[in-house]
């Protein structure tokens, strides 16, 4: 429905955006290996291996043939960092590297990291939960990006970000009304979308963006004087 584009606010505590920088450097490097240059047959095995795959993960149900190159649990972590196609990494990039500069600034690199890796692990979990009887392998990094949207609405609700609505039309609104327009359009995609078709993980979206609220909400106070700038000094004189 809409790309966005760049947003106006400017870093307070970090001076780059590292932990961004090296999940998007990742994320293509990963595609560039498993996704890019092999077959549909190649594609499937990578994300059979190391995507979620409800029906294993809350079952423990390992076909014949199953491939485990890692324990199933650890999939909540790897499907992370897999795509299925150039659209879908692209996509996934670009909303992280517009939003997700501010969140690292507000949790620190280290605490960025690991707040986007529990994003993403709760989506998963989400859409395990209410598909516990699929058996395709769910990959991409939406719901730990999803995370990251719900953070920046949180902390930064009146931001202007630009955005190139239908892939035409260049429009800068507030962070409050893309972000949770965004949000309520996952929310009904979810409900309308015939789940055993469905191309889309609209649960895990839900769950990446629940997960991001409420680890924000959470520690909003503390995030907030963290990126508050330092109150000025002034001199102080003796009395006289």
């Amino acid at each position: 429905m809409f790309v966005p584009l760049h947003d106006n606010t400017p870093l307070q505590v970090i001076r780059f955006q590292y932990v961004t920088g090296a999940l998007i450097a990742i994320n293509v490097v990963v595609f560039l290996m498993t996704g890019a240059f092999t077959s549909e047959e190649g594609l499937w095995t990578y994300a059979s291996g190391y995507g979620i795959i409800p029906v294993e993960l809350i079952h423990f149900v390992d076909p014949p043939d199953a491939y485990h190159p890692v324990p199933e649990p650890l999939t909540l972590i790897t499907y992370e960092f897999l795509h299925g196609g150039w659209m879908h990494l692209i996509s996934n990039m670009l909303f992280l590297w517009v939003f997700a500069d501010n969140v690292e600034d507000a949790f620190g690199h280290f605490g960025f990291l690991i707040f986007y890796l529990i994003c993403g692990a709760a989506a998963g979990m989400l859409h395990t939960l209410v598909q516990s009887q699929s058996p395709a392998p769910l990959i991409g990094a939406s719901g730990a990006v999803s995370g990251v949207l719900a953070s920046y609405l949180l902390l930064y609700p009146k931001a202007r970000v630009w955005i190139l609505l239908f892939l035409r039309i260049p429009l800068p609104l507030s962070a409050f009304w893309v972000l949770s327009g965004w949000f309520v359009l996952q929310i009904v995609s979810a409900f309308i979308a015939n789940e055993e078709n469905a191309e889309v993980a609209w649960w895990a979206h839900i769950g990446g963006f629940l997960a991001g609220l409420i680890l924000t909400f959470v520690l909003r106070s503390r995030l907030l004087v963290r990126g508050s700038p330092a109150p000025a000094l002034t001199p102080q004189r003796d009395k006289e």
